[in-house]
This record gives structure tokens, sequence and C-alpha cells, in this order.
């Protein structure tokens, strides 16, 4: 199949589809832009424009792309969190495949303006498929959707080998409200005090929204807040004894993805972190339950429990949500669409 994607946010993840992709022999064009905070330089199948509508100048760039795409004749289109609505110019080049990677906002730092909502419910209704990365998604969308495993963002040859010592717990990515931080804190609170402590720290890493002053943190806890790329995050997550992904909204989540393949135990709640993604052996805590999350901070303490419990997480990641194997589902979908 000759592929085109495009995904102007989703550039680190729509580049581990299309290496996979092109590894299992497709052709690919990939259609971004720079807006992902992860800044790369463009590869040979990558195609960068501003997708600022409103912009002139993006005019000329857009126009040659898609002359370039037309004359490509790709067999399928895949589009991913489109917002500019030229960029349907593109979509209408072959069948198209829509990915969906969440059925509504998370909170309402979320919430998207109206005409970008009926966009999106536009590329649904053409689309020829509609691609889920969970169960869950797939169950709340109003329309039929095929369901093909998320994988990590990160590609594999870029992740370090994993950890063989063990410290501190890490809670990685965009500070929203809906990341459940405040139970997060009151749970490591609770953890100093039960004497099981050994002297690791609470991290969390990443910028965001969410409204907690330095003065709020309690003691052996850092908010290291700024816009981190993956090889600042990746030996910090990578020596964690736990991921904190304890959300409030089920959530499809990438940070529970790549700790488990770091190998780390990502430690979720039972309706924010999806259950069909857990490792075995691996329960989801309540959402409120900040006694729960502290007995998981306690119990994870161990150096030989969070190599143990890391290993399985890694073993799990390997054998569900690898990128060869997802592409193998993706792929499938893809060439149903094609035809």
């Amino acid at each position: 199949m000759r592929v085109l994607w495009l995904s102007p946010w989703m550039r680190t993840l729509s580049r581990v589809h299309v290496e996979a992709l092109r590894a299992a022999g497709h052709e690919c064009l990939l259609i971004t832009s720079d807006q992902h905070y992860e800044k790369m330089e463009p590869l040979e199948y990558e195609r960068v424009l501003d997708p600022r509508p409103k912009d002139l100048r993006t005019i000329g760039p857009l126009m040659r792309t898609v002359r370039e795409a037309k004359a490509w004749q790709p067999s399928v289109v895949v589009v991913e969190l489109v917002w500019d609505p030229r960029w349907l110019m593109l979509a209408r080049l072959a069948p198209m495949v829509h990915l969906v990677h969440d059925d509504a906002p998370h909170d309402e730092t979320e919430q998207r303006p109206a005409w970008q909502r009926h966009l999106f419910s536009r590329f649904s209704n053409r689309a020829t498929r509609v691609v889920a990365f969970s169960e869950y998604v797939a169950k709340q969308l109003p329309y039929p959707a095929s369901v093909v495993p998320l994988t990590s963002d990160v590609r594999e040859k870029d992740v370090p080998p994993m950890a063989t010592e063990r410290h501190d717990f890490v809670l990685y990515g965009r500070m929203s409200p809906y990341k459940n931080v405040p139970i997060a804190l009151k749970a490591w609170e609770k953890y100093l005090l039960s004497g099981q402590h050994k002297g690791d720290r609470l991290i969390l890493l990443g910028d965001g929204p969410l409204d907690v002053s330095e003065q709020d943190l309690p003691s052996r806890c850092e908010w290291r807040r700024e816009r981190y790329s993956y090889s600042d995050v990746l030996p910090i997550l990578g020596r964690a004894k736990g991921s904190v992904v304890h959300y409030r909204q089920a959530s499809q989540s990438g940070v529970q993805l790549l700790s488990m393949q770091l190998g780390v135990t990502p430690i979720v709640s039972d309706s924010g972190g999806l259950q069909e993604f857990q490792p075995p052996g691996e329960p989801g805590i309540g959402v409120n339950d900040a006694d729960g999350l502290a007995t998981a901070f306690a119990e994870l303490s161990d150096p030989d429990v969070a190599m143990r419990r890391g290993a399985a997480s890694r073993k799990h990641f390997e054998q569900t949500y690898s990128a060869g194997l997802v592409v193998e589902r993706l792929a499938d979908v893809l060439a149903q669409a094609a035809r």
C-alpha cells in the first residue's frame, strides 16, 4: 500500500506507526507540523507544514504538498487529530481511515471550539473506517470503530536498556486537573508517615494548568515545571520504582505505555487508567483512595519488587503493544479501507 498519513500534532507517534509500516513493506508519506513539543529534524518521508489556517503564508507550501501527494497516488489516507479544514484536500485523495484517540475531553482544559468538534465529526462521518486505540473508547463512540492497540510514541531504538537500579516515583506529563495530582500528593504524605519510606522522591515532571504552588508540595516531592524532551525524560522515568498514572478520567495513556516500555510499573486508578492496558496482576486503585495509593508506594519501594514488577510490565508491553505487533492489525484495517 501507499499510505498517506496526516498528523499535525501526534508527530512522534505517527513516526512510530509510519516506520513500522515501512518496515512491513508499505510506502508511506507523513504530513505533519512542528507543533509537538519534541522538536525534530524532518525525515525523508515527512513533509512539515504550518497548520495555521489564518496565515496566508502557509497556503503556498500547503498547495505544493497537496500536488505532491496527489501525484504520489496514495492507496489510503490516515487522518489523526487534524484541525485545519484545508487539510480536507489531502484527506480526499484516497479512502480515509480516521484515528480517534479519545471519545471526549478529559477535563475543561481540553475543550475544543465548536468548529473543531464539527470538523472532527465530519472526518469520522466521511471515513471508510474509524480506528480507536482501546475497547473503552470504541464502546463510547456513536459509530462503529475497529480497535487497534495503542503503541508508545518512543521508537524502540531510542529506549535505553532497562535500569538495574531503581529509585524515586515519577508523575510525568502535562499537569492537567484530570491527572488527579492532589490525591497523589495526599497519598505521598501518608506514605512518608507510614514508616516504610526508603528515601525516594516523588518527582512531578511537566508543565500545565494545574494550580498547585511549591508551598503545597509535601516533603521529598519535587515539581520540575517545564516541558521536557524524551531524551531528558527517559533516564528519569526509566529508573523509577513506579510511574503514577492515577487519573480521574479514563485515558488510553501514552505515559502508561511508555512506563511499561521502559520496564516501570504504572500505578493507575480504577476509573482513569484503562485496565485493558495494565499488566496482569496490576489492578487499578480507587480514584480517591489515598490510602491505597500510599500502599502502592510502600509495596514498590522495595527495589527488588520494583524490578520484578517492572520486568513483567516490560514483557506485557512487548507481547501486546510493541509497534511491530500493533502495525499488523493497523495494516489490516488500512488494507480493508483501501479495497
